[in-house]
């Protein structure tokens, strides 16, 4: 099932991150990525995507970033994740037996940026490794972006179909949000 063509999108010029309540956290989402990648991945608002590294995604400020259905998998116990797991171990379908259309992935971009959280850098995940979890458990034709210091590459169940450069403002490191479709 393809979600169709992606809308033509520039370079992401967003803001520095906004959690409700004035929250702060290392790695949340910049202000504004969550609605625009809801739109290349095909997602409405009310479309469950699966926030995977994401534990956090759910204390976004804005209201359409973070959908009704949306979950999180996240093996930090204090983010309060719906799937309290290590992302780099087979990954939960939901509701049960029923594969994902759309995954959003915010892991840690390297080892010195997963000291800043809590399971440290014994525990960061590798791009590929989480684009091979993602290709288990999302439907054909389903969706997955991964937002990264690096342009991501998938395995050959993943073709990919777009590649975005976000960037929060001068003296930023630009992260780049890779989207792929399942064959």
């Amino acid at each position: 099932m393809s979600h169709g063509p992606i809308p033509p999108h520039g370079d992401w010029i967003l803001c520095r991150p906004k959690l409700k309540g004035g929250r702060k956290y290392y790695g949340a989402y910049p202000a504004g990525f969550p609605e625009r990648a809801r739109i290349v991945l095909g997602a409405t608002l009310n479309s469950p995507i699966l926030h995977a590294c994401g534990g956090m995604a759910r204390h976004y400020l804005y209201p359409r970033g973070f959908g009704p259905n949306d979950k999180t998998l996240d093996m930090d116990p204090e983010v309060e994740p719906d799937f309290l797991q290590d992302a780099r171990k087979p990954w939960p379908c939901f509701p049960r037996n029923t594969l994902w259309n759309c995954i959003l992935i915010d892991p840690p971009y390297s080892t010195e940026d997963a000291k800043k959280y809590r399971p440290g850098e014994t525990a960061y995940p590798k791009p590929y490794e989480l684009l091979c979890r993602a290709s288990e458990v999302l439907s054909v034709g389903g969706r997955v972006g991964i937002l990264h210091y690096i342009w991501a590459k998938g395995p050959k169940t993943l073709r990919p179909i777009g590649v975005y450069p976000v960037l929060v403002g001068q003296g930023n490191r630009i992260r780049v949000f890779t989207v792929f479709e399942r064959m």
